[in-house]
């Protein structure tokens, strides 16, 4: 049921017609039939209060029938619209929930007061001080940055690796289901799987014997210690010297050839009187 807002004239019709409305209700209760409880109530009328549009025309055909000058349906529904009920009253606050706003407003306050008498430590991401920890810790030649290299090197012999599996896979697949052309579709098919998975397993063997090899080698290089043992000494200095528990090896001298010496001449005395 649509209800509409009282307007002035339809207010101004229910003050004048309470004897009739009255009598109205006084028949409808003697006959026995009960009064719809879903229309609004039009003991105090008022501009804006709730009526539903049959209670309109019960209103104008009252109104019609009391003077000849009626009031016409359309001046009572002039200015109407429709009725929207206010929201429900909230339910009011439990004293529990009271007691709870209030303990948690008196914590809040008693932080804020705590961290006004402490403030904590000021964020240090956008300090200067950042910065310059952050130029100190730069890497500065390219051997700094970490093994880019080493882990791009396992990663290409990986990846090559395992496509050598799927060839050597692949390879003897096909073999296998064109050497047994003149067998069964479902013989082939077996047989095909059948190596492939023989070739699979073997070459996961093959790769695990030559990792555990290289391994075992590794270990065996970092367990072996370089022994370094001096076979002969040669002293350069003093020819009676020795060196402890060897024979000290001299280094023969050269024989000067007279050939080699650079020529002096012989410049003549300058003569004094001259």
């Amino acid at each position: 049921m649509v209800l509409l807002t009282m307007t002035a004239a339809a207010v101004e019709a229910l003050e004048r017609l309470p004897p009739l409305r009255t009598e109205a209700e006084d028949d409808s209760s003697k006959a026995g039939q009960p009064a719809a409880k879903d229309e609004p109530s039009l003991t105090n009328p008022g501009i804006g209060n709730p009526i539903s549009h049959g209670q309109l025309v019960d209103l104008w055909n009252r109104l019609r029938e009391g003077s000849e000058h009626s009031t016409s349906l359309e001046s009572l529904l002039r200015g109407a619209r429709v009725y929207v009920p206010p929201p429900p009253p909230k339910p009011e606050k439990s004293k529990e929930y009271l007691a709870l706003m209030a303990r948690l407003r008196r914590e809040e306050e008693a932080r804020a007061y705590e961290r006004m008498l402490n403030p904590p430590a000021p964020i240090t991401t956008f300090n200067p001080a950042s910065r310059s920890f952050t130029e100190a810790n730069r890497p500065l030649t390219a051997a700094d940055l970490g093994d880019e290299e080493v882990t791009y090197n396992d990663i290409h012999r990986q990846l090559v690796l395992l496509i050598n599996f799927l060839v050597s896979i692949a390879g003897v697949a096909g073999t296998l289901w064109v050497a047994a052309r003149w067998w069964s579709t479902p013989a082939r098919l077996f047989l095909t799987m059948g190596g492939s998975i023989v070739v699979a397993i073997a070459e996961v063997v093959v790769y695990q014997a030559y990792v555990w090899k290289m391994g075992e080698a590794k270990k065996g290089q970092v367990k072996a210690k370089e022994v370094r043992e001096v076979g002969r000494t040669w002293v350069v200095g003093d020819g009676g010297g020795k060196a402890e528990g060897k024979e000290a090896v001299m280094i023969p001298q050269a024989e000067v050839d007279g050939s080699d010496v650079v020529r002096r001449r012989n410049v003549p005395a300058k003569d004094e009187n001259l």
